[in-house]
């Protein structure tokens, strides 16, 4: 029962609104069937599949809210999610920040589903082509890969439906040499399956791995740097594009609590603040990252530019402070595209006469949202580029920087690559600091 179907889904989120008493009510089913693998030390350690379906009902009377959930659907259970919604409701205190729930939308219809599937044997053998290619050149290998299909569906009692299926297939993999003293990694994502090549990705964490050991100490300070899309995007918890893309909120601006407020009062909107080579949009329609077709309101998505040629165009405003500020509520996306050029990271690097390539940043975390001050560690693959070679690879360093900052520091821009949903190019950045060294591999 994992995925319904589109009628399958909203007639059961039909029957559950006719239980409801309340003023507003409005029903969401979220289903998922995957399956995954993780591996370490080139044995498989973990392996399994999920399917589960789950109800939330959120019943509201005037301005009192309840929700509550369930995740089996016969009438006596539906029908008691439903009254267990409403009394919460109706203990509940008032939202100073109501507003009422969505009417009928008109959705997009995003290219995010793919005829292939991810099967317990294909995973399988994506993670031995993995271990195996390690294990021929006695290096560990460590790897995850999770993929399948999930939906959403939401029906109101103001006339709202919403369907959407999507699909998608994560995989990294983290490579050390016998002794320790080197380490890889790569990481991608796709919404086709078939197009994760996870024997690929390795070949390129092994290389990172054996060109790694025997890393020399530089003396910390700023360097030119070429950042790939892992260094750019992916994160433990916090990405320094993720930081800045999806810390566009209106409200924080405004309160004052941001890097886009403005002294006095207001948000930053309409001002240059980057390089004019940035351009930031998100784009549900676009067939590399299909994205959401709503947003967690019911909002729906649509082709929106965030920065344009360096100018702050659009912050995200929840409907609530659309409403207070009389201006469009803005649905929140679940990616976005940074808009780049032609070359790869190969050919950037050939264009560097001395500076630092990075394969990834972890352990960042926020120092000042004022500023959008971040700090963190490079590891996995950190190298010296002089006279357009890599010539040596360097231990890993502590890094203190903003991203408002290096985007007003950029050298050249790359081919953009999928990561995390989104579009990232490699980047290469003047006077990135880097403020200690670390031991760590």
């Amino acid at each position: 029962m994992a995925i319904l179907s589109k009628e399958d889904a909203q007639a059961l989120l039909k029957k559950v609104l006719t239980y409801s008493t309340a003023d507003e009510c409005e029903a969401s089913l979220r289903g998922r069937t995957t399956g995954n693998i993780r591996y370490a030390r080139n044995s498989v350690s973990t392996a399994g599949a999920q399917d589960s379906v789950s109800l939330a009902v959120e019943s509201r009377f005037g301005k009192r809210s309840g929700i509550a959930t369930c995740n089996e659907f016969d009438d006596a259970t539906l029908k008691r999610c439903v009254q267990r919604a409403e009394e919460i409701a109706r203990l509940a205190p008032e939202s100073p920040e109501y507003v009422p729930m969505l009417g009928p939308q008109t959705y997009l219809n995003p290219p995010s589903t793919a005829t292939t599937q991810l099967t317990a044997a294909t995973r399988a053998q994506a993670a031995a082509d993995s271990m195996n290619l390690c294990a021929a050149k006695n290096l560990t290998a460590a790897g995850f890969l999770d993929g399948g299909t999930s939906f959403v569906a939401k029906r109101n009692s103001k006339g709202l439906e919403a369907y959407q299926q999507s699909t998608n297939t994560d995989f990294s993999v983290t490579v050390r040499t016998a002794d320790g003293r080197g380490s890889g990694y790569a990481i991608a994502d796709a919404t086709d399956p078939a197009k994760l090549n996870a024997k690929g990705l390795t070949q390129r964490a092994v290389d990172k791995a054996l060109s790694s050991v025997n890393a020399r100490a530089i003396e910390p300070g700023k360097y030119t740097v070429i950042l790939e899309p892992a260094a750019l995007m992916a994160g433990d918890d916090l990405s320094l594009l993720g930081g800045l893309v999806f810390g566009m909120g209106a409200r924080e601006a405004d309160e004052g609590r941001s890097f886009l407020s403005k002294k006095g009062g207001g948000n930053r909107k309409g001002e240059k603040l980057f390089d004019e080579r940035i351009t930031i949009y998100s784009d549900p329609m676009n067939p590399e990252v299909p994205g959401n077709a709503f947003d967690g309101d019911g909002l729906p998505t649509k082709r929106q530019t965030w920065v344009e040629k360096g100018v702050v165009k659009n912050l995200f405003y929840s409907r609530f402070w659309a409403e207070k500020n009389k201006v469009p509520a803005t649905a929140y996306p679940n990616g976005f595209i940074m808009a780049g050029g032609t070359q790869s990271t190969a050919e950037l690097i050939k264009g560097t006469a001395k500076g630092i390539l990075v394969t990834r940043l972890w352990y960042i975390r926020e120092v000042d949202p004022q500023t959008l001050l971040f700090t963190g560690l490079t590891r996995d693959g950190t190298f010296y580029i002089e006279n357009g070679q890599i010539k040596f690879p360097i231990k890993n360093l502590r890094f203190n920087e903003s991203p408002i900052i290096m985007l007003n520091n950029i050298e050249a821009i790359g081919r953009p690559q999928r990561l995390a949903g989104c579009l990232i190019p490699p980047l290469k950045i003047r006077d990135f600091t880097f403020t200690s060294l670390s031991d760590a591999i």
